[in-house]
């Protein structure tokens, strides 16, 4: 199963293993080019089914990292091109993940200064990086942010949508809109974050119109097979609280989705946990309500495990993530049951090739 192909009216995947979106912070933050080590690192790991970038802010304001790669000028979108184009090479498929952190940010990370954007004024009790008086990266608590206006919204959605197009320019065979990890489309789902009394805040349907004019505008772009969307149910990322009705929430969503035709939901257990268990409901709910494909994520990283949940039919394709980051080849050592490489995790957000593009094939 795991190493069959999958197919939608649009696109070919070779196998059902994506390579989930992980942010590595190896750009210039000055102007978010993507270079050429970036392109490599994507290159070394074509064999998955299906690559998911790590998230791209979809404007100057959108970035809540340090050194993250962008998608929202034409250079970024340039230097993406020759990252598709070496995927592409391989036989390879990859999706660019559009990204707006919200609230998740610091005045520091934007070129204008401007405060961090949120549904509310709420600010978020995490930390992230920004620029010391050095120049080197060092942790600050995320600044307070502004409430978006009514304009600042509509401006939102046309970003991720000329993200979008910024993305079929670049030569990706998709998008992913990231809806999830307590990232501002997350943030409006939230009740606990997001306060608002106007067409954005209050009810279900309210606190998810945002993203759903994301994804409809972005499926106008590109076509609704070729778009993702991520969630995060039982998510407490980022300062987020756990849905207080998931059981509600989600599958609501996921019909407003298919509803839509869009082709893929990615699902992410941060916990890794109850997606693994065959007796929780989430899961079964949200594949009657999402005939499209379902992506399952979080704590995969056996064959076993991922044909388990495939063999359910709760998920056609399994997302795996660190063991991606060390195993350049993960596709071939599954298929052949080889020892996985080991990762640092002190080289996932530094600079430099080490921990990045160095870990060596069988």
């Amino acid at each position: 199963m795991l190493f069959d192909s999958y197919a939608n009216s649009v696109l070919a995947l070779a196998n059902r293993i994506a390579m989930a979106p992980m942010t590595r912070c190896r750009a210039d933050h000055a102007d978010a080019v993507p270079n050429d080590m970036i392109r490599e690192y994507y290159r070394q790991r074509a064999s998955a089914g299906l690559i998911i970038s790590e998230g791209l802010p979809v404007s100057d304001r959108a970035r809540g990292y340090l050194n993250t790669p962008g998608l929202w000028n034409e250079a970024q979108a340039a230097g993406w091109k020759q990252t598709t184009d070496a995927v592409h090479a391989e036989g390879g498929r990859i999706f660019a993940q559009l990204w707006h952190c919200g609230r998740v940010a610091h005045a520091a990370l934007h070129a204008d200064g401007s405060s961090p954007a949120g549904p509310s004024i709420r600010p978020a009790a995490t930390q992230t990086m920004i620029p010391g008086p050095d120049g080197k990266p060092v942790s600050a608590d995320c600044g307070q942010p502004q409430a978006l206006s009514m304009q600042e919204i509509h401006g939102v959605v046309d970003e991720f949508a000329h993200a979008a197009k910024l993305a079929m320019q670049a030569g990706f065979d998709g998008v992913e809109i990231h809806g999830a990890n307590g990232y501002l489309l997350d943030q409006f789902r939230c009740p606990r974050v997001n306060n608002r009394s106007d067409a954005y805040g209050g009810s279900l349907a309210n606190r998810y119109r945002l993203l759903l004019e994301v994804v409809d505008a972005i499926a106008a772009e590109v076509g609704p097979k070729r778009v993702a969307v991520r969630q995060s149910p039982y998510g407490p990322g980022n300062d987020m609280i756990v849905d207080p009705e998931p059981m509600k929430t989600y599958p609501w969503l996921a019909r407003e989705l298919n509803r839509r035709d869009i082709g893929f939901l990615h699902i992410y257990c941060q916990t890794a946990d109850w997606i693994h268990d065959a007796r929780h409901s989430m899961m079964p709910a949200l594949r009657d309500a999402f005939h499209g494909a379902i992506i399952a994520c979080g704590g995969f990283k056996t064959t076993p495990a991922c044909e388990a949940i495939l063999g359910r039919g709760h998920a056609d394709l399994v997302a795996i993530g660190k063991p991606f980051i060390s195993n350049p080849d993960l596709v071939e050592r599954l298929r052949s049951g080889a020892e996985l490489a080991r990762w640092d995790n002190r080289t996932f957000y530094a600079s430099g090739a080490a921990g990045y593009v160095d870990y060596p094939a069988l």
